[in-house]
């Protein structure tokens, strides 16, 4: 008896996630299908010029741009931003620098700061156990 391998596919807001683009800013061709691992792999491998320009330019989708602000996607909600930006709006936000985010910025860096200072506890504590 032999078996057959079922194709692994995904949703496109499931591939959009993996790959980091805002699922409404991508052709609709991507948006109307399924996605196969294979698939993924290969946007992930060789990236067409779309995927290479989302990237780029965005509209990015909000982990991406809290990522590149420095901040939480909570942080993000709180200073009033719900909406994919592009690099360049995000840029004009490092620029202006508006009192939520440095705010934001300074909360993220206390949270970053904890998590390291437990995660050497911990290691400290495992090494005493050993």
């Amino acid at each position: 008896m032999t078996q057959h391998q079922s194709t692994q596919t995904m949703k496109p807001a499931t591939a959009a996630k993996k790959l980091g683009v805002y699922l409404d800013a991508t052709p609709a061709d991507f948006q109307d299908g399924v996605v196969s691992r294979a698939e993924l792999n290969a946007l992930r491998a060789d990236p067409p010029q779309w995927l290479r320009d989302l990237r780029r330019d965005g509209p990015h989708p909000r982990p991406v741009v809290a990522a590149k602000l420095g901040v939480s996607i909570a942080g993000l909600a709180r200073g009033g931003v719900t909406e994919a930006l592009t690099t360049e709006q995000i840029e004009a936000l490092k620029e202006e620098r508006p009192e939520w985010l440095e705010r934001e910025r300074a909360t993220q860096a206390e949270v970053r700061k904890e998590a390291a200072r437990i995660k050497k506890r911990n290691a400290e504590r495992a090494e005493g156990d050993g």
